[in-house]
């Protein structure tokens, strides 16, 4: 556990006492414990600017279209995966559908430019059949749905990997007596699978309402020039531009911080949420 441990203190942990510059005016040359101390005058700013609620409303926008629309596909994927008899297909698709996760976001954008972009593959394919074509990359009401898809089709199959584990220690006589008692298939995965299964599903919410505003930096970042900052700024994006690239790094880490103890916030209401349902969540 040393290195786990390790890496949580030094990259996790010991950061967070940079947080202290939310209350300062941090200046780089005066350092973090000579620079003003402004009190909580850093987030008052961020509370009254409007540029900031409307990257809180993006950021939540579409972490609840993720967590509605992105969640429910490696359970699917999982239960046709484990559904599979043959040994040597279900390897196949293991495969096929877990690669994407280790294709870097640059990449996955550019794929998506190069089939859905104004001259790619799906407006050629429209237009050599004499319809009309689609503009989809660069039209900012069709962003948010495009950076789901992205997300769905890069890290689904990244996702059956828990719950492929949790279908493998159902007991396969709970089937077999369910089936002999007349349980047709949607009966079985209601009253055997999903309870076995459901103690895993809810810890994987629980984690993700943790990160819910963290929506994703490099996807964001890499598609926020196109579609403009209007829809595609989110939290993450906005405290690099403020912070990094503005160098009013106070109100950067209130930003930051703000994200935080929201995210901390979920995770324990959530948690509690968990046991009084009789769960073990994340934590007792």
């Amino acid at each position: 556990m040393v290195p786990g441990l390790a890496y949580f203190l030094l990259f996790h942990y010991g950061p967070m006492v940079g947080s202290v510059i939310a209350f300062k005016d941090y200046v780089p040359f005066d350092g973090l414990w000579a620079s003003q101390w402004v009190g909580f005058d850093n987030f008052q700013r961020l509370f009254e600017d409007t540029d900031f609620w409307q990257t809180v409303w993006n950021t939540l926008y579409i972490s609840v279209l993720q967590l509605v629309f992105f969640f429910p596909v490696p359970l699917a994927l999982a239960l046709l995966l484990h559904s599979l008899t043959n040994d040597l297909l279900r390897r196949f698709v293991q495969s096929v559908v877990y690669l994407p996760h280790f294709i870097s976001w640059v990449i996955v954008v550019a794929l998506f430019q190069q089939v859905l972009g104004g001259t790619g593959m799906l407006n050629s394919l429209l237009g050599d059949a004499g319809l009309h074509t689609v503009d989809i990359i660069g039209n900012p009401d069709a962003f948010r749905p495009l950076a789901v898809a992205q997300v769905i089709w890069r890290d689904a199959g990244w996702g059956t990997i828990i719950i492929l584990a949790s279908l493998s220690q159902v007991n396969e006589q709970l089937y077999e007596a369910a089936a002999m008692d007349g349980a047709g298939p949607w009966r079985r995965f209601w009253h055997v699978t999903l309870p076995a299964i459901r103690p895993i599903l809810i810890l994987l919410l629980i984690l993700r309402l943790g990160e819910i505003l963290n929506v994703g930096f490099e996807q964001m970042m890499l598609q926020r020039t196109t579609y403009g900052p209007e829809v595609a700024e989110i939290l993450d994006t906005f405290v690099f531009f403020k912070g990094i690239a503005g160098g009013d790094f106070g109100y950067a880490a209130a930003a930051g911080l703000f994200k935080g103890v929201i995210g901390a916030l979920l995770v324990y209401s959530a948690n509690r949420l968990a046991h009084r349902f009789g769960e073990q969540g994340v934590y007792r």
